[in-house]
């Protein structure tokens, strides 16, 4: 009878939320009639089709194209959901700049509906957490000991770094590193937040520790905001859900993915391994810095273990010495194709530290000290496995590869990472009897999205698209260059000199601002040496990405410049949202095209051709399309926007593949256009 009662009672809760969604959204609805926001049939829509989602605990795939508003389509629901059966609903993004949008202003709307409606009243106290990595939020515990160790840990300057953060830690209500400025040195930061074993329960309280808070912020809240890296990792370190348990961080938790066509991509960096030079440079000497004599085994150790430390830095720096002589060259990234026994002696090092440091730490009473040193030997044992996994390259569904990631000085590192993140995706998100909603502007090539649910592992599942309500076939006009000459070696320094001077006369003949984006961060420098003087001597703001600060302190100062003039590659393709006259054009220099020799592209084109499929028109032509879509997509921001679309590669004219790019997009009909007839056909579209 408890059975049949219980199957009763999830029943009628499943046609309760659609029910209650549909209330909310309809044209009668109460987001129209309470808080007057236009109806968008598109919106209602996903949010019933959400709704339906969360109410039978079946996963969803739903397309949205820009200006739906997916974000109250799917939180609205998630809410009434999550407080109604005492859950939590993990939102997960992939840039910093939608958290902002949900955090400070998707969720105020939801708030401010929840207390205007009485029948809503219920859900108005709902709670929210952002949750970040644990490296990023200073523990208390550890910076107190920090300073009472500080003359046999530091440097002498260190120690006035962290006076400026017990001076800092006086103003902070979140305890962030971000907030510090000027920003903190590395090697500071590693002795005092909260990514660490140190940082516990035991030893921590959310009254004096700012992670051990957003910990107990996170377990009363209803909607939990994180970003792809962090619940990956937290995933791949075993914190999701046992097989037999509901959910997938947390008990009968469910989720939503949005900007979700970044997930393969998160996935494969995520459920890899990585070891760099500097991490294990750091880790070593925050155990014993042999010029400074100090360190961890300094006070806790004995003199062997200093020695032992010493001759493991030693050994790593010829072996990172070894691998850019052998292997690396003056290239920055080659793949591992064959097994190297070139890491023994350093693994050896770092094996026999960590059994040191275990000696060490038994040697305390349970305590931060014992922990801080329990976790150093974790940590060395991590780093001896990924250096022997990266190197004996013996997983033949894995990639393998070195790079030097290094800019201001040599940072080579090791890495690993899965070529097909399909299975890993399916058993983390698909077979957990929860929800994991799947969304983005960008799902599908073109209507389709069966290649993007293959990479993901959710073929079979259900999937639901709706178009854009916005008018782009009034509101947008699109060039396509017709003379671009055909990228190749032989053609670099020509293909330059044409995108430099037709960058320059397009963008100079908008009066607002003008995205350009790049598919390569040389190509993008070489041409910014030559117009950047152009676009300053006629007043019009520049910033180039890697140059003039963060991304989103570049898209801050494009958008007030009013008439700027940005330069970016693959980050600024997704999530930069500019509305209005400040984004007026975006120029597409070529095709995003992945790299085909990066090694996890050119891994997966052998892995599709092995199978017999083909890897251009299987995995490059479709990711393409998406890219070129998230593209495209930084120009409409909201319904009164108009701006023009500049296309700067010719293939879209000349190659088969190039139908496959113009049927996607947005407004059917382009104007072509070349060096010779610009002046006469170049009329650009902008707002009145």
């Amino acid at each position: 009878m408890i059975a049949i009662k219980e199957a009763f009672d999830r029943g009628k809760k499943a046609e309760a939320l659609p029910r209650r969604t549909e209330e909310v959204f309809d044209s009668q609805g109460w987001l129209c009639s309470t808080l007057g926001l236009e109806h968008r049939p598109e919106q209602e829509q996903m949010a019933v089709a959400s709704a339906q989602a969360f109410a039978t605990r079946s996963p969803l795939l739903f397309e949205a194209g820009t200006g739906v508003g997916k974000s109250l389509a799917y939180l609205i629901p998630a809410i009434l959901k999550a407080t109604d059966d005492e859950c939590q609903c993990i939102v997960s993004t992939h840039t910093i700049s939608l958290q902002e949008q949900i955090h400070l202003k998707d969720l105020g709307i939801c708030r401010d509906l929840f207390h205007k409606v009485p029948e809503l009243a219920p859900y108005k106290d709902f709670k929210t957490a952002l949750l970040v990595g644990r490296g990023n939020y200073l523990c208390a515990t550890r910076l107190a000991k920090a300073l009472s160790g500080g003359a046999e840990l530091f440097q002498t300057h260190w120690e006035e770094e962290l006076e400026r953060i017990c001076h800092w830690v006086g103003h902070t209500k979140t305890g962030l590193l971000h907030e510090l400025n000027p920003s903190l040195s590395p090697d500071v930061w590693e002795w005092v937040n909260a990514d660490s074993a140190a940082c516990n329960p035991r030893n921590c309280s959310p009254q004096t520790c700012f992670f051990q808070k957003a910990r107990a912020r996170m377990r009363r809240a209803q909607i939990i905001i994180v970003n792809h890296s962090l619940l990956f990792s937290l995933l791949n370190a075993g914190a999701g859900q046992r097989s037999d348990t509901p959910g997938i961080l947390f008990a009968n938790d469910f989720a939503v993915l949005d900007e979700a066509q970044t997930l393969p991509g998160v996935a494969s960096e995520q459920f890899g391994w990585h070891i760099s030079e500097i991490a294990v440079d750091r880790l070593l000497k925050r155990l014993y810095n042999p010029r400074r004599k100090k360190g961890l085994l300094r006070i806790h150790g004995r003199r062997e273990d200093c020695t032992l430390v010493e001759k493991t830095i030693s050994q790593a720096n010829i072996f990172f010495d070894t691998v850019e002589r052998d292997r690396l060259g003056d290239k920055k990234l080659v793949r591992i194709r064959e097994q190297s026994t070139s890491y023994t002696s350093l693994n050896g090092n770092l094996n026999s530290l960590a059994k040191s440091v275990a000696i060490a730490a038994d040697k305390l009473e349970d305590g931060p000290q014992r922990e801080e040193l329990m976790d150093q030997r974790k940590r060395l044992t991590a780093c001896g496995k990924a250096l022997e996994i990266c190197l004996t390259a013996e997983e033949n569904d894995h990639v393998y590869w070195i790079e030097n990631r290094g800019k201001r000085r040599r940072n080579i590192g090791l890495r690993a990472a899965p070529i097909d993140v399909a299975e890993v995706l399916r058993d983390h998100l698909f077979t957990r009897h929860t929800t994991a909603l799947l969304t983005s502007a960008t799902l599908a090539e073109g209507t389709d999205m069966g290649s993007f649910m293959d990479k993901v592992g959710a073929a079979g599942q259900p999937a639901e698209r709706v178009d854009s309500p916005f008018d782009f076939e009034s509101n947008m006009r699109i060039f396509v260059a017709a003379d671009t000459p055909p990228p190749s070696r032989e053609n670099a320094q020509l293909d330059i000199e044409y995108l430099a001077d037709m960058i320059k006369f397009c963008a100079l003949k908008v009066r607002g601002g003008t995205l350009v984006l790049f598919t390569s961060h040389a190509d993008m420098r070489r041409v910014a040496a030559k117009v950047e003087a152009a676009f300053i001597k006629q007043g019009r703001a520049f910033y180039l990405q890697g140059r003039d600060g963060s991304r989103t302190d570049l898209v801050k100062r494009f958008f007030a410049a009013g008439n700027g003039i940005l330069f970016g590659t693959d980050s600024f393709w997704a999530g930069v949202d500019v509305p209005g006259p400040a984004l007026s054009q975006v120029i597409l220099t070529r095709l995003p095209f992945e790299n085909p020799s990066h090694p996890v592209v050119e891994a997966k084109s052998e892995w599709v051709q092995s199978r017999g499929g083909n890897p251009f028109m299987d995995i490059t032509l479709p990711e393409a399309l998406i890219k070129f879509r998230q593209g495209i997509g930084r120009l409409i921001r909201k319904k009164t926007d108009k701006g023009t679309i500049t296309l700067l590669d010719s293939r879209l004219l000349k190659r088969e593949y190039g139908k496959r790019f113009l049927a996607v997009l947005p407004k059917k009909g382009y104007v072509s256009i070349s060096r010779s007839n610009r002046e006469a056909k170049f009329q650009p579209l902008e707002a009145d």
